[in-house]
């Protein structure tokens, strides 16, 4: 009779090592996974961002075009990069750049900030603003990519 306990307790109850190996599997796994669609989205809107490449630079270096570098835009005041001249419809927007602000925005500009001098018709696709979201928002103030 012992056996048989022995032999039915070890079907119904699984070691406690296969289950924290398998619980360790799984979140390497969905983090692998997390890790792996971040890089594409960066990626996406590092491509992306060629449309902006012509008014806006970014990254290591970057200095003010046509419109505004755009380092450390996440949590930058909108209107506020050194050395740009703003619009006034910019400078007294009382935006503060997050990813709602800026994927309202980036989807028709001139309707987000009516008087901007930003002559950009927006993004529409959801995908695509994401995206690029995930490629600005990557770069601190000064450029690098943060950690």
């Amino acid at each position: 009779m012992i056996a048989d306990h022995e032999t039915h307790q070890g079907r119904d109850e699984e070691h406690p090592m296969k289950k924290l190996t398998f619980g360790a599997l799984m979140i390497l796994t969905v983090t692998a996974t997390a890790t792996s669609a971040m890089a594409q989205d960066a990626a996406a809107g590092k491509s992306s961002f060629n449309k902006c490449l012509a008014c806006h630079a970014i990254g290591e270096g970057a200095k003010n075009k046509v419109g505004p570098e755009l380092n450390g835009l996440d949590g930058r005041k909108s209107g506020t990069a050194p050395d740009y001249n703003y619009s006034d419809a910019n400078k007294n927007s009382g935006i503060t750049w997050n990813e709602a602000q800026f994927k309202e925005y980036i989807k028709d500009p001139k309707a987000k900030i009516p008087g901007t001098k930003m002559a950009f018709a927006g993004i529409k696709n959801e995908t695509e603003i994401n995206n690029l979201w995930t490629y600005v928002s990557q770069f601190d103030k000064d450029g690098k990519i943060k950690q």
